[in-house]
């Protein structure tokens, strides 16, 4: 007897938490291994958050049920921080609190998508996209944005990607894996887009105040009531409060939208986890300074590590302007050591080097490698040394 469905058979694990399981395997084996895999900050939670945290325990409210939307405590802090940082007001029926913004993701696909909907995804994207959409019974459609324009689509290209079976686009700005935003125009242009033709926009957001260097993030929701209409924000505390074992997310979006996607929860993950929601309360209402050392850090890292990564014989990166990732292209690299596919080249890395990285065939490209720079940067200056040496053998 078969056990498991043909469908779970076909799927990819996650291939950044297998590249970190990998390393993780290869320490516990008393390997020396510089791990630049998983995208999360590395600062604690803040004390006030782990505090507010802690009182919900201590004075029993952290021990119930609570709505399987979230909080209303929770959802009128979410209400606040969108006013202060999107600069428009939303209703308690546009928002649902989610088990993660994962699953924020997960549930909008479920609760939009039918079979043999068309769900654009621009290329390279994050890891999860594509599976969700196949979860859900839709086709992802790759549209790629090379590194050659900044890793960014254009209206033409989603235009040739276009059927008669599009439902939805995707837009990740600033992007995992790229570290790259969409300007206003670029933005704008896109949204009218999706509005001349009926479409949906799913906007992950979840790294809108990861930007450094004066850049800015313009939030497509924000450019004009047509476009917010039709548009769904996923977003959460993970990389902006350094609460990723947390797993808490946000969507906000049309309320029908957001309904069903409650309905979904519902008979999933009931009500994200109470004690999260309570230091999810603190983290919304940012009562101290913490953001700003930790943005001020991943600033730092970046402005060192871009040159120096480049530095790297066959590496050629892009500086990006946002999130914590550097994606360089490595096929002069790969050509140099002897390598035709990414992921080989990625193991022999580790293996060899003692550097964890990320393949960029689970990104959707074939010609690149991810690397966090969410990490000190004692371990990354020692991580790009080991490359260099390596490169030079």
């Amino acid at each position: 007897m078969k056990k498991c469905s043909d469908f779970v058979l076909k799927m990819d694990e996650s291939v950044t938490l297998a590249a970190a399981n990998r390393a993780k395997a290869l320490k516990a084996q008393g390997h020396d291994i510089i791990d630049l895999t998983l995208g999360q900050p590395d600062f604690p939670t803040p004390q006030k958050i782990g505090a507010a945290a802690i009182s919900s325990i201590q004075n029993g409210a952290a021990s119930f049920y609570t709505q399987v939307g979230g909080l209303p405590e929770l959802k009128k802090a979410v209400q606040k921080y969108w006013t202060r940082f999107y600069g428009y007001d939303i209703e308690n029926s546009q928002i649902l609190i989610t088990a993660g913004a994962k699953f924020a993701l997960y549930a909008y696909f479920m609760a939009t998508v039918d079979p043999e909907d068309e769900v654009i995804i621009p290329a390279p994207y994050w890891v999860s996209y594509v599976d969700q959409v196949k979860m859900a019974g839709g086709k992802p459609v790759i549209v790629e944005a090379t590194q050659a324009h900044q890793f960014k689509v254009t209206v033409d290209q989603l235009e040739k990607a276009r059927t008669e079976k599009t439902k939805i686009l995707l837009l990740n700005s600033p992007s995992n894996p790229t570290g790259m935003i969409y300007s206003k125009d670029e933005l704008k242009a896109i949204g009218e887009w999706a509005v001349a033709h009926d479409l949906l926009i799913l906007a992950d957001d979840i790294y809108h105040r990861l930007v450094y260097n004066g850049a800015e993030f313009p939030a497509i929701s924000s450019l004009s009531e047509e476009i917010r209409k039709r548009t769904t924000v996923i977003n959460g505390v993970s990389k902006t409060f350094a609460m990723t074992g947390w797993r808490i997310g946000a969507a906000v979006g049309d309320p029908e939208i957001i309904s069903a996607m409650t309905k979904i929860a519902s008979q999933t993950t009931s009500n994200p986890t109470a004690v999260a929601q309570y230091a999810a309360i603190e983290a919304f209402e940012e009562n101290d300074n913490s953001f700003a050392q930790m943005h001020a850090a991943f600033e730092e890292r970046l402005n060192k590590i871009y040159l120096q990564l480049a530095e790297v014989p066959g590496f050629e990166v892009v500086k990006p302007n946002g999130a914590f990732y550097l994606f360089p292209k490595v096929t002069k690299a790969m050509a140099l050591k002897g390598f035709t596919d990414v992921t080989a080249f990625t193991t022999a890395i580790l293996e060899e080097a003692g550097v964890a990285l990320v393949t960029g065939a689970g990104f959707g490209s074939a010609e690149n490698v991810r690397l966090s720079y969410a990490t000190s940067m004692e371990n990354l200056e020692a991580a790009i040394k080991r490359l260099k040496d390596w490169m030079n053998q």
